[in-house]
């Protein structure tokens, strides 16, 4: 079953800060990238450079396969949705993002 739910930019950061764990399939929608991976690891913001909250991901392309960095302070304004599928066999959430 998929629970879907609509929050804000800030909202959408605090839950995955409060339920995306390492090893959980976070799916990433922005602009016109669509960006499905496995997550590595949570990067704190970094104020000396200017980053913002970012994620490692392991891209789970069948032509693309590699690491990325998304810094959800860079898409913020481009960030459209993402699911999050818990590596426990939780439940699916769809988080579309509001203004």
């Amino acid at each position: 079953m998929t629970k879907e739910i609509s929050l804000t930019y800030d909202e959408a950061m605090d839950y995955i800060k409060n339920n995306v764990n390492v090893g959980d399939i976070l799916e990433v929608s922005y602009n016109r990238i669509f960006a499905p991976g496995e997550v590595l690891a949570f990067i704190e913001p970094d104020e000396v450079t200017g980053e913002g909250f970012r994620i490692n991901l392991h891209l789970m392309g069948e032509v693309l396969s590699q690491a990325v960095v998304i810094d959800f302070k860079e898409i913020k304004d481009d960030l459209l949705e993402f699911r999050h599928i818990p590596d426990d066999d939780g439940e699916e959430t769809v988080v579309e993002i509001s203004d």
